[in-house]
């Protein structure tokens, strides 16, 4: 079954044909990052209209790709939330003209949904169920993933997500947009040590909370009395991406463990980062535990992992009809 998948949630424009769920055939991506850069953040209006001038261009080039026409796709699925309304309606309603002049399904996908499937991709081999550790920029939970389309989340931050975190932080110390990838970076040429900074409700369920840190760092920054120097930066960057880390990965260990689960899996954008890849895989190799981490293609935003969560809806619920919206809000 060849999936064209669809995925406009943000500030990508991807477009994806995936066979029966694991097999990519082809995964386009086009970024806006450069266009909102200059901003320090995503501007919704600017990545609505990249969205629908280039929509059309990264569906054709991901037939091309996977060198396919269009009759020999069987699906046609999107991202229809969460995300911004703007964004994602430009998918839904390319992904709806696919489906009525082809006279095939038409497939939503949640997009939460579809960072955890991009596990599934390239055959990896473990079962249900299993603990999955998303972290992205809009969003940071623990979810016990029970089988298709059955989940219980058990733990999610209370105030900014990761991503977010990074992002401010970034901006505040002069790094720029977008942060996550910036202080990964910068991280590395600084000690993790060097600053302490607090570990947000580490010992206090399955919640996250993020504010605390991005308060910490701003205070310790107007405590110097002047801008962080270029030498100060790096120690600043990976202190505080140690603190978030170390947060994260001591939660989802926890998390395997309350459920006697045997895998963890890490999904979402902020998965990409090297220092959290690395603790992950260091954790569970000492806990015993089997770690799906995605490679990094599949991490951040892409169409492909949408059209591998879709492989399994048609088994679920039937093809939704014309009256399909984009909701920004969707909860997993």
């Amino acid at each position: 079954m060849n999936i064209l998948a669809i995925e406009t949630s943000c500030d990508e424009t991807s477009a994806a044909i995936v066979k029966n769920g694991k097999t990519v055939l082809s995964n386009v991506v086009s970024s806006q990052v450069e266009f909102h850069k200059k901003y320090g953040g995503v501007v919704p209006e600017i990545a609505s209209r990249k969205h629908a001038e280039i929509v059309n261009a990264v569906i054709h080039e991901a037939l091309k790709k996977a060198k396919l026409s269009f009759k020999k796709i069987d699906a046609v699925a999107v991202t229809y939330g969460p995300g911004l309304v703007g964004s994602l309606l430009v998918g839904v309603c390319a992904a709806k003209a696919i489906s009525y002049s082809l006279k095939i399904p038409l497939i939503p996908v949640n997009h939460l949904e579809g960072h955890i499937y991009a596990a599934f991709i390239g055959g990896q081999k473990f079962t249900f169920p299993f603990i999955c550790l998303m972290v992205s920029g809009g969003h940071t939970m623990l979810v016990d993933v029970q089988g298709h389309g059955k989940y219980k989340v058990l733990g999610r931050t209370r105030d900014d997500a990761a991503g977010e975190a990074f992002d401010k932080v970034a901006r505040f110390i002069g790094l720029g947009y977008p942060g996550g990838p910036i202080i990964d970076k910068t991280a590395r040429v600084g000690n993790p040590k060097a600053i302490d900074f607090p570990r947000g409700m580490l010992k206090q369920g399955l919640d996250f909370s993020f504010s605390g840190i991005k308060t910490a760092v701003v205070n310790y920054v107007n405590k110097l009395g002047h801008k962080p120097s270029k030498k100060e930066i790096p120690d600043i960057a990976a202190s505080f991406q140690e603190a978030v880390v170390d947060v994260l990965v001591e939660k989802a260990i926890v998390a395997v463990k309350q459920k006697k689960r045997k895998t963890l899996v890490l999904a979402g954008g902020v998965s990409a980062n090297s220092s959290l890849r690395e603790k992950i895989q260091e954790r569970c190799k000492k806990e015993k535990i089997k770690a799906i981490i995605p490679p990094l293609a599949l991490c951040t935003d892409n169409a492909a992992m949408i059209g591998a969560a879709a492989y399994f809806h048609p088994k679920q619920k039937p093809s939704a009809d014309y009256s399909l919206e984009a909701v920004a809000n969707l909860q997993l």
